[in-house]
């Protein structure tokens, strides 16, 4: 704080305090400023002496030689007042206060006098701790502080008399003075002479005839224990100019002794020499005697209590205090608290005891004064120096640990129990709760083993296990629950069971004795799993080492078992619809991808991290006729297992319409129909492409569903189509747009659900962008090792808790060689048949399928007769050799051929039946100009893979 904010803070003292507020408030400031060590405030009193009225900062042995001090003496305040200037007197110096200039500390004193009009009634000292004279601007400071000091004074009130009523003032004064013997005496230093006045009447009653006024007569009154003392005091106040002060016991006229006090002052003559001593005298024996009392009790007190001067030397003890300090009183007094070697024991006390004496307010702080034994030690600063008291609180911090270790204790319980209630919840599968014991139950206790049985029926199912070997469980795995075994009793009864040994445990059962050594544990607690009165199982606690659990232990270890039990029960209600879950998804989803010449796939589907894990999400693989393949992938808006039924529901609708050959943009809409037929909450995406590996094109619709990913043998990476997807089915409105590509050979096509690459944590089009990332990056020779680390990286596992099903589909097309294919025109006249014949001969045959040539010429004949019969054309043949032998014929009509049952007498009608005979599977699909009629034979077996047997067999059949 600078001189101006402290001057600040004078000017806004409130008016009206007292005079002695006043001197105190300014006094601290300037001693502040100046960075003193203390100071002093005088006034002008009676005759030529100046009166302390305040001190701050300064020890009893050098204020008490300020008390009255000689206004024309050499003292700095006497100086600073006599001029009417400031003064600095340098320390030590010839000039300085007190019986010698070395007792003082600092390095000067710096005094400025106070005035009231032009008179000059008193000083302001500060006793400077920095080196040198004051600065100028600290010297206006302390006059500030001074001209502050003497407006303020003559505002303040005078202290107001107790109210006494005017009648009786003379009767109270006159009693008081009855009351309080006092009287005055002075001495003549200089011929012995003692004059009393007042006093030896009010106190010794009459004065004797033989009463001579010398000061040898007094001495004989004084009692002799007291006069040694005595006489230093005055000794001591004419050598040095200190007052006289003294009490001791003096004898009485009937030779009973009381105590008297006295204070006085030396005097000097002209000469500068001590010449008189004046003062006052008064009977302090009623004091004294509460004093004594007083003295007395402390002695006895409970608690130690110790007295220390200034200088710090101890002056008073009591009895407990000499126990704690290892000594008498006798040898402790006058001794410096810091000599003895039980207070240097203790760690910073004399700093603690210093910072208290020098802070002026009360410290307590716990110490070790014995071996063993704990004491509250509270310093209290006082006007003479500082009080100690001692208290043994051993006890009752041994109490107050006892209590802190037991909160503790229960706090760490509370939490315990919280954070296992809290993982507990959170756990969903039987294995979970398994996870949460042994994480957060085992190293709670220290133990190593953990053992979760329920019963199924009427034997018990290991639910999870951590510290166990593996034969052990294998031998106890599924056996029949029975009475005479721990877990048996503990299922049957309910009751907790406890073994702190090996040896507890054979005496409980002998004929397990073995199983402790077998299980490689030294102590267990069984402990039931009981719901609703209910016990369903059994959890148990091992330790590889003997371990008593104590009473708190196994009350905390039994609350834990409750919750366990019902989180457990909870988790396997969960396992249950998990399973059956797991069997719908099984059900609606392909078990495995059919192996098709078109392309080579590999799919995963990811379930939701919370719920039953059971979807709407899709995906498929579909055979088409001339090698194609039909490639989907869905997602049913919602989670559960209505969802999963419409995804059920809509898989099988898109097999059964990609089975008619339709076109992607009507099936699309035909799904569009369905979904909205379910209701308005009703929504799904999907994606429908149909690759063609005879033309290397690829046709794709897309109804709210994100583009696929295609990745082409060069590396480059991009999505088909638009991002921003088109409104889901349920509430598109089609037409769907449809979108033809041509892929390269061994292209990849990576369709997937928008789980993969949107979560809680990221965005959709970040999630695209590091699909297109890892897509480059990663290798895609293997597809099943592609889907895995795709998976993962989209997906860890720390992200499955907040994210959705997710589906993907990776598909490797692989274009049909134009060496595979060959395709006629055929002229639409009857001779068209035998032109297919000669075709299909000269075909197979640089194809090495002569086996094949007689049943496929057969097929084709028919094939063609029936378009130049009942259609139109153009006609055109087409063979295709790829894991079968496709034969196709197509033409300009769009009537479908059926297969019909013909009547013995009937010459037609049995031509598809022949053909549907002679091949693995046939059909028809429409054209943009027309349709055609396919079929379709395996290229192995000796039969060539008809099940009716050979081309011979056949004929000779059907003739």
């Amino acid at each position: 704080m600078g001189a101006g904010a402290r001057l600040a803070v004078l000017a806004g003292t409130d008016q009206g305090i007292t005079e002695s507020e006043i001197f105190r408030l300014g006094l601290l400031h300037a001693v502040a400023e100046l960075d003193g060590l203390g100071g002093a405030v005088h006034l002008r009193g009676p005759l030529s002496a100046l009166r302390l009225v305040v001190s701050i900062g300064l020890p009893p042995a050098l204020v008490r030689s300020w008390d009255i001090v000689d206004q024309d003496g050499s003292t700095v305040p006497a100086h600073a007042l006599g001029q009417g200037r400031a003064m600095w007197v340098p320390v030590p110096s010839g000039d300085s206060p007190g019986p010698s200039a070395g007792t003082w500390p600092g390095e000067g004193l710096a005094s400025v006098p106070l005035f009231r009009g032009e008179r000059a009634i008193g000083a302001i000292t500060v006793l400077s701790g920095s080196e040198g004279e004051p600065t100028g601007e600290q010297w206006e400071f302390l006059r500030a502080v001074a001209a502050w000091t003497e407006e303020r004074i003559s505002d303040a009130p005078l202290p107001a008399p107790a109210p006494v009523p005017e009648e009786s003032a003379g009767r109270h004064l006159r009693q008081a003075l009855r009351d309080v013997p006092i009287g005055t005496w002075e001495w003549n230093i200089r011929t012995g002479e003692l004059l009393w006045e007042g006093h030896e009447t009010a106190v010794h009653g009459e004065v004797p005839e033989d009463y001579e006024p010398r000061a040898e007569a007094w001495m004989k009154a004084v009692h002799p224990d007291d006069l040694p003392a005595t006489l230093a005091a005055a000794e001591r106040a004419v050598r040095d100019g200190v007052p006289y002060v003294a009490e001791y016991r003096e004898r009485r006229p009937d030779g009973s002794y009381g105590w008297t006090q006295g204070r006085g002052w030396v005097m000097y003559g002209d000469d500068g020499e001590p010449s008189r001593m004046v003062g006052v005298a008064w009977d302090s024996s009623e004091s004294r005697t509460a004093q004594d009392a007083l003295g007395r009790a402390l002695r006895h007190m409970s608690d130690g209590f110790a007295l220390v001067d200034d200088d710090w030397r101890i002056v008073f003890v009591n009895l407990e205090a000499e126990r704690a300090l290892g000594a008498s009183q006798k040898e402790l007094f006058g001794r410096v608290l810091w000599d003895l070697p039980v207070v240097r024991a203790v760690p910073d006390l004399e700093a603690r005891c210093r910072e208290a004496a020098a802070g002026a307010s009360p410290v307590g702080l716990d110490v070790r004064m014995a071996a063993g034994r704990t004491h509250h030690l509270r310093l209290v600063p006082g006007p003479d120096g500082l009080t100690l008291y001692l208290t043994d609180v051993t006890e009752r911090r041994r109490r107050e640990a006892e209590q802190a270790a037991a909160d503790r204790s229960a706090a760490e319980r509370s939490a315990r129990i919280a954070e296992l209630t809290e993982a507990l919840a959170k756990a969903r599968t039987s294995r979970d709760v398994v996870d949460v014991v042994a994480r957060r139950v085992l190293p709670a206790f220290g133990a190593t083993g953990l053992a979760v049985a329920v019963m199924e029926g009427n034997r018990a199912q290991v639910v999870g296990t951590v510290g166990y070997p593996e034969a052990l469980l294998d031998a106890i795995r599924g056996r029949q629950v029975m009475a005479g075994e721990p877990v048996g009793d503990v299922l049957l009864t309910g009751v907790p069971s406890f073994f702190s040994s090996a040896q507890d445990y054979a005496r409980r059962y002998p004929s397990l004795e073995e199983r402790p050594r077998l299980a490689g544990k030294q102590a267990w607690a069984f402990l039931p799993l009981t719901v609703s009165g209910r016990t369903f199982g059994v959890c148990t606690v091992s330790f590889d080492q003997p371990r008593r659990l104590v009473r708190e232990e196994r009350t905390l270890l039994i609350t834990i078992s409750a919750l366990v039990a019902h989180a457990l029960e909870r988790a396997r209600l969960y396992d249950a619809e998990h399973t059956r879950a797991q069997e719908l998804q099984r059900g609606l989803l392909p078990r495995r991808l059919p192996e098709v010449s078109a392309c080579t796939a590999a799919a995963r589907f990811l379930p939701a991290g919370q719920g039953m894990d059971v979807g709407g999400d899709w995906y498929d693989v579909i055979p088409l006729s001339a090698g194609r393949v039909a490639l989907v992938v869905g997602d049913v808006m919602g989670h559960g297992l209505p969802e999963a039924a419409t995804m059920g529901r809509l898989r099988t609708a898109v097999a059964t319409l990609a089975d008619l050959e339709l076109p992607p943009d009507e099936v699309m809409t035909h799904l569009n129909d369905i979904v909205g037929g379910l209701g308005e909450d009703s929504f799904a995406t999907c994606l429908y492409a149909v690759y063609d590996p005879t033309a290397g094109t690829c046709a794709i619709t897309r109804a709210g569903h994100p583009p696929p990913a295609v990745v082409e043998p060069d590396g480059r990476v991009y999505f088909l189509g638009r991002l921003d997807p088109d409104p889901p089915l349920g509430v598109a409105q089609p037409p769907f747009e449809t979108v033809e590509l041509t892929l390269p050979d061994d292209s990849l096509l990576v369709l997937y659900t928008d789980g993969l690459v949107e979560s809680a944590h990221r965005e959709v089009d970040r999630g695209m962008d590091e699909l297109k990332q890892l897509l480059r990056t990663t290798d895609h020779a293997e597809l099943e090792a592609l889907c895995d680390a795709l998976t993962a990286r989209l997906l860890p596992d720390e992200q499955r808790a907040n994210s959705d099903d997710a589906a993907l589909l990776a598909v490797r097309v692989h274009a049909l060689a134009p060496d595979l294919m060959a395709s006629w025109q055929l002229s639409e006249e009857p001779r068209a048949a035998g032109q297919a014949r000669r075709h299909i001969r000269e075909q197979l045959q640089s194809w090495d399928l002569d086996d094949l040539s007689t049943t496929t010429e057969l097929i084709g004949s028919e094939l063609v007769g029936n378009v130049v019969r009942h259609a139109k054309g153009p006609v055109l043949l087409r063979l295709l050799r790829s894991t079968s032998l496709i034969c196709e014929v197509s033409d300009g009509s769009l009537t479908t051929p059926r297969i019909r049952h013909a009547a013995e007498t009937d010459e037609g009608g049995r031509g598809l039946q022949l053909v549907a005979a002679l091949s693995q599977r046939w059909g028809t699909r429409y054209t943009a100009a027309g349709k055609c009629i396919w079929t379709e034979q395996t290229l192995s077996g000796p039969t060539n893979g008809h099940p009716w047997g050979s081309m011979d067999q056949l004929l000779a059949a059907e003739l």
